[in-house]
């Protein structure tokens, strides 16, 4: 899997129009009812969906976010995360892990020279590859020593999302004499490079995310996306809001789905309490309250996360124009919305029992896998800091400093 690949300039015809959402989301919805109806036993197996990445990669939404110049379907933001929703629904995991492929391609975009860009996408639609992440910044125990032509790479990466039975592994090292990161892509299948299966959280068991180790890997400097020393301009620093609002849907789509699930369970299989006084569990009012109540979870962080995908597409359509300012606009967004996905797939899925009865809690129902997908991933950083940010804009007008987590 060389990184000197040689690929034609690009086609001077011009480019097709990017993908619709109506079009995205019906080539995704054939793959999220197959996702779904291995979901339980899966999640319950765990281990590597070698046979789930085989009907993403055979959806053709791997390209979902190539630009339609690179030869990729082109698709906007909103209609990236509406597809990762609808896939988060079935199966957070496998969302999790399309997610974070996606947010390795923006890393491209934004980092990468245009030479780069052309490469490496070109190899990702020639090889249908899939990207894994091993750039976790508060993990400095990869380290990148000065080498010829490049960096000797030694160490180790955790929560590699992605990265067993990927191709390509986006990676930051910490690079000592300059005291600062830098951001690369590593072939999976590098000499030197280990991925190993360790993961073993109770929930979102599916999303290869382990460790990976570095044993003296090669570093070519022509596969270096940015460089140690360099100060990431407001439009690179877009990828920790990519990521964030990634973060956002997957939570969104978890707390649908626990909601669905649950709305089923209640109409078809629940007993209405003896006392109620209705011949069905979804007739007993005090049911119906409950429902209401959820209801509101879901709604507003569904209107928020739309609209923050907005904002993020503008900033993004701004190219290199965009200000420090602008940016900090779509980090507001993006906070508002991830409270609230956060609050609702916690709260829905550990309330939704309350409504569907003892029953409900049979292993062979699943149940149980939504609010362990929503408590293992929502703590990935801690909410009380997108409070925190959102109470400080509100006082003082002032934006959330960039960093890879705001």
């Amino acid at each position: 899997m060389s990184s000197v690949l040689q690929f034609p300039a690009p086609d001077a015809r011009p480019a097709p129009a990017p993908i619709s959402a109506v079009d995205a989301l019906t080539l995704a919805e054939p793959l999220a009812e197959r996702l779904a109806a291995s979901a339980v036993a899966r999640d319950q197996s765990g281990g590597h969906a070698r046979e789930e990445r085989e009907l993403i990669r055979a959806s053709g939404l791997l390209t979902l976010t190539i630009p339609t110049e690179h030869g990729g379907l082109g698709a906007s933001w909103p209609t990236f995360y509406q597809v990762l929703r609808r896939l988060a629904q079935a199966d957070s995991a496998l969302a999790h892990v399309f997610g974070f492929h996606h947010l390795q391609l923006a890393g491209v975009l934004l980092y990468g020279n245009d030479s780069q860009q052309h490469r490496l996408l070109a190899q990702t639609l020639a090889h249908r590859w899939f990207w894994g992440n091993a750039l976790n910044p508060l993990d400095k125990r990869l380290l990148a020593s000065d080498a010829r032509s490049g960096y000797s790479l030694e160490g180790i990466k955790s929560f590699a999302s992605g990265s067993i039975g990927s191709n390509l592994l986006t990676i930051s090292a910490w690079h000592p004499p300059t005291a600062t990161a830098l951001i690369a892509v590593v072939p999976t299948d590098a000499p030197g490079v280990t991925v190993n299966a360790d993961w073993d959280a109770f929930g979102q068991k599916q999303t290869d995310s382990g460790t990976v180790s570095f044993d003296a890997v090669h570093l070519s400097a022509q596969d270096v996306l940015q460089p140690p020393g360099v100060t990431p301009t407001p439009r690179a620093t877009l990828r920790s809001q990519i990521a964030q609002l990634i973060m956002t849907n997957l939570y969104l789509g978890i707390a649908q789905g626990a909601l669905q699930e649950a709305l089923h369970f209640n109409r078809d299989q629940a007993r209405p309490w003896f006392q109620s006084g209705v011949a069905a569990s979804a007739d007993d009012p005090f049911i119906q309250h409950r429902y209401g109540e959820l209801w509101l979870k879901v709604r507003p962080a569904e209107v928020l996360a739309d609209a923050a995908a907005n904002v993020l597409q503008q900033a993004w359509d701004r190219g290199t124009a965009l200000t420090a300012a602008d940016r900090g606009e779509v980090a507001i967004a993006v906070a508002e919305a991830k409270v609230l996905s956060h609050r609702a797939a916690i709260e829905i899925g550990s309330q939704l029992f309350e409504l569907t009865g003892a029953r409900s809690t049979s292993a062979r129902y699943g149940l149980d896998r939504f609010w362990r997908n929503a408590r293992v991933h929502t703590l990935h950083d801690p909410v009380d800091y997108k409070l925190r940010d959102l109470g400080r804009y509100a006082l003082t007008g002032a934006h959330p400093e960039p960093t890879a987590y705001s």
